[in-house]
């Protein structure tokens, strides 16, 4: 997993986080409405955004 800070994509534009966190190592990259229901599986590597009006609100790993 890439070593990176997180509370660095909460407010960025939706594209330009997916961009960084690609740029970084991050695989598979997943961007989600918020509210929006998911399953609970772990994905080493994976990074979530949540996204709201166009831009991150939240991210976590897995």
């Amino acid at each position: 997993m890439p070593d990176d800070d997180l509370d660095a994509y909460v407010g960025l534009p939706q594209r330009e986080a997916e961009r960084r966190a690609y740029e970084r190592g991050w695989r598979p990259v997943r961007s989600l409405p918020r509210d929006a229901v998911v399953t609970m599986e772990y994905v080493v590597g994976r990074l979530n955004f949540t996204v709201d009006g166009g831009r991150v609100v939240r991210c976590w790993t897995g």
